[in-house]
């Protein structure tokens, strides 16, 4: 049986956040002690890394409550589970192409001065005039 402090350690989530976990479901309750303090099992370990590792890799909550809900049967629970990763797949290329985009007007806006001193600073005429900007980035 590991503590809440334990269970923390071993997985690198807050404790706030499993007691948030437990509270909305993603987690079973902790059994407690004579003392109340939580306890958790194997089970749970196993659980909160799931969690911890789909969090990490932009999972949001509604996404992992689904895929803990899939039993692991080939075929069905498979198809879904590999839906699931795929529509995260496609948002994590999008947030990249924004970021490339940003990355690109930020470049550019660098570019017009280089530090200089006298006269109106580039950068912030351009952070000031959005229509100076040569594509949609926000």
């Amino acid at each position: 049986m590991y503590s809440i402090g334990t269970l923390s350690k071993a997985t690198g989530v807050k404790v706030p956040t499993i007691r948030y976990y437990e509270q909305i479901g993603l987690i079973d309750p902790a059994t407690r002690n004579a003392g109340n303090q939580r306890r958790y099992d194997q089970a749970g370990l196993e659980r909160l890394g799931f969690i911890k590792h789909a969090r990490d890799l932009g999972f949001g909550l509604e996404e992992i409550k689904e895929l803990m809900g899939l039993n692991g049967e080939l075929g069905r629970d498979c198809h879904a589970a590999d839906d699931i990763a795929r529509a995260q797949l496609e948002k994590v290329r999008a947030r990249i192409a924004r970021l490339q985009q940003l990355e690109a007007e930020l470049e550019r806006i660098t570019r017009l001065c280089e530090g200089g001193s006298g006269g109106t600073c580039q950068v912030l005429t351009a952070l000031g005039d959005h229509s100076q900007c040569l594509g949609e980035h926000g």
